[in-house]
């Protein structure tokens, strides 16, 4: 049976009646329902239990970068606020700490010695850019074990042994200043520097940097400076995991482990991973500056945006641009606003929060929790939604902690879930849906669409005969048989009912201005008026905003493209006076062409016929002419006979009574 608490969880929608006597007779209408529908049913407003949000923001001191700082959210399942942070950056004359961290492998020392005559001039020139500028060192190489480093004890203690030189022995960190205004006392510290080495090209910088990081008492990082780790390297940096190779396997635990002699757990603990160095680095308010030399610039580029107020610049040759890299860093990381979201970790499945910055230009990017380019006094505002998804089942604050990065405040979201009626013991706060008329002889009949359909169309639960819907994230489910919904509706470029009306019993409710089963058709005819005022030109019927022709040889926008039902063109003496005749008729070129190509074929036939002829008679008069020729150059001989000899023919005669047989006689 559904309680008060049950009903509530149910979407923020749902609220739950828990006045006296509300099922009373025959109805037995439902405790749990929306707001309208409990009021329309008979429940009186002070009765009715809903899920509401309660925020309180608590006064931000003055002259605070980061407002609101503290803020308290009663906060329902399903139910998400929205509040407004400011954050106020942009370049000013804040106190700045900024921490070189150096890699002195042997193949640093051009850029080693280099920083030893620019470190004084670039905390000079810093000081144009902070009131209050302060620095501090420290080195690192990487693990000292094998395979890193060389394990014959004569390289243990000098890395350069083969090279006849002397080096400092390999270590993972070590803290040589702690943050001071004193340059002189940085100056002497920096010459004292020497290059070590090792065996392998990564480098252990990571090590280096979160013990940097997290060790704040021992590098002096102060709460109200900006925060600068300045990490100058020439290779990669090894990730975790890689010290499996060494036989070292437990996790970095992100503490700090310091003392005189430097980091005293690089042997024994991994490499942190990029995800818990980002952590540490957000969590104390750091910017990391990246020097790199050219060749792992792309390397250390594809890492920045895993690490949160990251920068990244190429260092040349003997690091003769340090300084210049420094202030451009500086300015650039400030003048960027960006924040970061973190809830408590064993609460983080049970929320989520979505943060989008409003810039100080009127822009707000979806999805971007970051502003560029901000000036001084500028503020940047986020609008944050939190929304639970579900009840914890010991309900307790929870710490949403918003952390613009670099900054060294951060507001806090004090989350109190909602998952409890406030009615308590009242006799209506849970379902009375008890006696006679609930039993189990009453079955679910009432439950099904027309006594046969699935119960309560399958998106409902039955409570006594009667169909409470469940919630779904689409929209709303309801009906006596909860088959309605106000998300079935036809869908139209991705949207219900095309963005143009709202879906009510699985039907499209347009509206002003637009028809169709999906919202898809504009209920005025302008769309269909042709240039001259006519309804698509007087030939066709304007349907969903388009013409559709009467008349099938019709054609066009506006069916203004019609050869064969305007005789005006056919007795037009000159077609140019009609516009439509020359500009709307479709076969008006086709017939052009065609004509063209008669004519031209005609010509052509014309040509080779007298061609022909021409070729005929010229033969003839030249066979004539030759044969005129032939003739002339005859010999003409004539023979005559006088008197011709006489020759005797004798004829043998046959009476006409005898027959004549060929042959001899026997």
């Amino acid at each position: 049976v559904l309680s008060c608490n049950e009903c509530l969880s149910r979407g923020p929608q749902c609220a739950w009646c828990f006045q006296e006597g509300f099922l009373d007779g025959a109805s037995r209408a439902q405790r749990c329902n929306t707001l309208p529908n409990l009021q329309k049913k008979g429940c009186a407003v002070e009765f009715v239990e809903q899920a509401t949000v309660t925020l309180k923001v608590n006064p931000t001191p003055p002259g605070r970068q980061v407002a609101p700082q503290d803020v308290t959210v009663q906060l329902p399942p399903g139910t998400p606020p929205r509040l407004l942070l400011g954050a106020r950056g942009g370049l000013e004359l804040y106190p700045v700490d900024m921490y070189y961290l150096v890699d002195v492998s042997a193949s640093m020392q051009d850029n080693l010695n280099r920083l030893k005559t620019v470190g004084t001039g670039l905390s000079h020139r810093m000081r144009d850019y902070s009131s209050d500028f302060r620095v501090g060192f420290g080195s690192f190489v990487d693990k000292p074990v094998s395979p890193y480093i060389n394990v014959h004890p004569s390289k243990v203690s000098n890395p350069c042994f083969d090279f006849k030189m002397q080096c400092r022995p390999t270590h993972g960190f070590m803290h040589m200043l702690s943050m001071t205004d004193n340059t002189t006392e940085f100056t002497r510290i920096m010459l004292q520097q020497g290059i070590s080495g090792n065996m392998d090209t990564p480098e252990g910088g990571f090590d280096a940097m979160l013990q940097a990081a997290v060790c704040q008492r021992d590098i002096g990082w102060r709460p109200e400076a900006k925060r600068l780790l300045l990490v100058m390297t020439d290779q990669p940096s090894h990730l975790a995991l890689d010290s499996k190779l060494a036989g070292i396997v437990v996790p970095h635990d992100g503490n700090c482990h310091l003392d005189s002699g430097g980091y005293t757990r690089s042997t024994s603990m991994e490499y942190p991973t990029i995800g818990q160095l980002a952590e540490k680095l957000l969590e104390n308010s750091i910017h990391s500056i990246f020097a790199v030399e050219h060749g792992q610039y792309k390397w250390y580029e594809d890492l920045a945006p895993f690490l949160p107020g990251a920068y990244v610049g190429k260092l040349q040759a003997k690091a003769s641009n340090l300084k210049d890299l420094v202030v451009e860093a500086y300015k650039k990381l400030l003048s960027d606003v960006e924040v970061e979201v973190g809830v408590q970790d064993q609460h983080a499945h049970r929320f989520w929060v979505n943060v989008t910055a409003v810039c100080p230009t009127g822009s707000a990017p979806s999805g971007l929790n970051k502003c560029s380019g901000v000036q001084p006094n500028q503020t940047v505002f986020f609008n944050i939604t939190i929304g639970m998804k579900d009840c914890p089942s010991a309900p307790e604050d929870v710490l949403i902690f918003i952390r613009p990065v670099g900054f060294n405040e951060s507001s806090v979201v004090r989350v109190r879930p909602t998952c409890h009626c406030s009615c308590g013991g009242q006799p209506g706060c849970q379902d009375e849906l008890e006696g006679p008329e609930c039993n189990e002889a009453s079955g679910d009949v009432g439950c099904r669409l027309d006594g046969t359909g699935a119960v309560c169309s399958g998106r409902g639960e039955c409570v006594c005969g009667h169909c409470i819907c469940e919630a779904s994230s689409l929209g709303t489910v309801h009906g006596t048989h909860c088959e309605l919904d106000d998300f079935s509706c036809p869908y139209r470029q991705g949207r219900v009912c095309g963005g143009r009306g709202d879906c009510v019993s699985a039907a499209c409710r347009c509206h002003s201005g637009w028809t169709g089963d999906s919202c898809q058709c504009p209920a005025s005819t302008e769309p269909c008026l042709s240039p001259d005022g006519r309804l698509c030109s007087g030939r066709g019927r304007c349907v969903c905003g388009r013409c559709e022709c009467d008349d099938p040889w019709s054609s066009g926008r506006f069916c203004e493209k019609c050869p064969t039902c305007d005789r005006s063109c056919q007795n037009a003496p000159l077609l140019s006076v009609i516009l439509e005749c020359l500009a709307s008729q479709r076969y008006y070129p086709t017939f052009i062409c065609v004509f063209l190509l008669t004519v031209l074929l005609g010509l052509v036939i014309l040509l080779m016929a007298k061609f022909l002829l021409m070729r005929r008679v010229l033969n003839m008069l030249i066979y004539a002419v030759s044969r005129s020729r032939e003739l002339s150059f005859m010999t003409t001989i004539i023979y005559r006979r006088d008197e011709p000899a006489e020759m005797p023919v004798e004829v043998q005669k046959i009476p006409l009574h005898e027959v004549w047989h060929s042959g001899s006689k026997a």
